[in-house]
């Protein structure tokens, strides 16, 4: 009988080891399953290491012709499908070089020359979020002209500006859209802002440095950074350039959830200030007449998704030691799931903004029956009959508990009535109970006069689209 051989898998790490890992060891360290997605960015890291190699004699031209030939053959064989890819390989970076083995032979072992794994995917991260943000970017920007397109055919119509949800003032419809583009615009600028992380790992290896003759300043440039990283032990346990990712699309969500939240509340047909269109909207399977917002609840509902990400990986890295720790496998998973979620969630938002329709009618109609010319009247009061403000704020209050009362609208109040309230005040107060007065009169920077509105949609448009 032929005695069974215990064959053990040739791990990178194996030499060290007399039995494999068991197979629960396996799937728990495994990551392939998330981090495939960063096999362009691996291989062109990879590329950028061997074109150093050379150039620092440490390995021949042959071998990083060959190398860089081999690479370029694999990241055609992924991108059509043909790499299979194994738990028992744990990453993408193994995947890599296992099949650069396979396709060169002993050169391909050469590449992991003065490298880590701990830096190689700190770089290969910092890669991929670079090219993330330039598509945020783009998707912030699209966001913002659907704004500005409504803002610009909305700019004079007139709606009720809220506080704790109760109609307070009169504002113009593109007033309180170009809200939303300044939101978007500031979320662009910290997009810019995350520049400031665009510094090379590469070439810390494990968290000590190497021992080879390395130009990490070579690599940096070659993959597009704007320098080296200058400890070796931040560069591979750094994780602020994640948590600033993370933060930056809990932002972004915040937003996005503010304005989903007000699509929602203004579709109901007790606000009624919107139709949907039907491809952002769904019905009911027992209830035929309903037009559900849903593609705006699931934005706002992803919001809490994304900020949990953010949570999370705030909690891992909170108390861990220097340098690399396994526990910071778990970056990825929050990191790719926040950019994807964001990056759906801001199509979404721009392609339904630009096919939604509002209900001028209904939310001047509001506006009518608020008394939100309220705070206009106490102005009028300190300006023309000189009364101080708290005076003045008094006797309007006064005014709209009568016309409450009496149920009334303001300008219906008899000047008789009016004068029981307080004797100095004329008829000329009719003329601030109007809610065009009230709009054309917040003529101060940033008010919501429509000309003002005007001239800021043309500023937002050259200064963010």
């Amino acid at each position: 009988m032929k005695k069974k051989v215990n064959k053990r898998r040739k791990n990178l790490w194996g030499g060290r080891f007399k039995k494999n890992p068991s197979k629960q060891m396996v799937d728990i360290n495994a990551s392939i399953k998330f981090d495939s997605r960063l096999y362009l960015q691996d291989i062109l890291a990879s590329k950028a290491h061997a074109k150093m190699l050379y150039s620092q004699k440490i390995i021949s031209s042959v071998e990083s012709k060959k190398i860089i030939s081999g690479l370029d053959q694999i990241k055609l064989e992924i991108e059509k499908g043909k790499m299979k890819f194994k738990a028992e390989f744990e990453d993408i970076h193994t995947h890599i070089e296992k099949r650069l083995i396979s396709i060169i032979g002993n050169d391909a072992k050469k590449l992991h020359t003065a490298r880590s794994r701990n830096d190689q995917v700190a770089t290969d991260v910092k890669i991929w979020i670079r090219e993330e943000c330039e598509n945020l970017d783009k998707l912030l920007k699209n966001l913002q002209s659907s704004l500005i397109g409504k803002a610009q055919e909305h700019f004079s119509d007139i709606m009720p500006g809220f506080t704790h949800l109760q109609p307070a003032q009169p504002i113009t419809l593109g007033h309180h859209l170009l809200a939303y583009v300044e939101m978007f615009g500031r979320d662009r600028i910290n997009l810019r802002d995350l520049k400031r992380h665009n510094f090379s790992p590469l070439g810390s290896a494990a968290l000590a440095g190497t021992t080879f003759p390395i130009n990490r300043e070579q690599t940096a440039s070659l993959l597009g950074f704007s320098g080296i990283m200058r400890n070796s032990m931040d560069a591979v346990s750094d994780r602020d350039f994640i948590l600033d990712t993370l933060n930056l699309c809990c932002l972004i969500f915040i937003h996005l959830s503010r304005l989903s939240e007000e699509v929602i509340l203004w579709s109901s047909p007790v606000f009624d200030f919107l139709k949907l269109p039907d491809e952002f909207s769904t019905g009911s399977s027992i209830m035929p007449q309903k037009r559900n917002p849903d593609a705006a609840e699931l934005i706002r509902g992803k919001s809490g998704r994304v900020i949990g990400n953010y949570v999370a990986l705030f909690n891992v890295m909170k108390a861990l030691p220097l340098a690399y720790s396994k526990d910071m496998q778990e970056d990825k998973e929050p990191l790719f799931d926040s950019i994807d979620s964001t990056k759906i969630c801001l199509t979404v938002m721009s392609d339904m903004f630009k096919k939604l329709s509002f209900n001028r009618k209904k939310m001047l109609k509001i506006c009518e029956e608020g008394y939100i010319t309220a705070t206009d009247l106490a102005d009028w009061l300190v300006k023309d009959l000189s009364f101080n403000f708290r005076d003045a704020h008094s006797i309007t209050g006064k005014m709209v508990a009568f016309a409450e009362e009496q149920n009334l609208k303001l300008e219906d109040l008899d000047i008789n009535d009016i004068k029981k309230i307080s004797p100095k005040i004329n008829k000329d107060i009719f003329k601030f109970m109007k809610l065009e007065s009230s709009i054309k009169s917040r003529s101060s920077a940033g008010g919501t006069n429509p000309d003002n509105v005007y001239k800021e949609i043309i500023l937002s448009k050259k200064k963010w689209l």
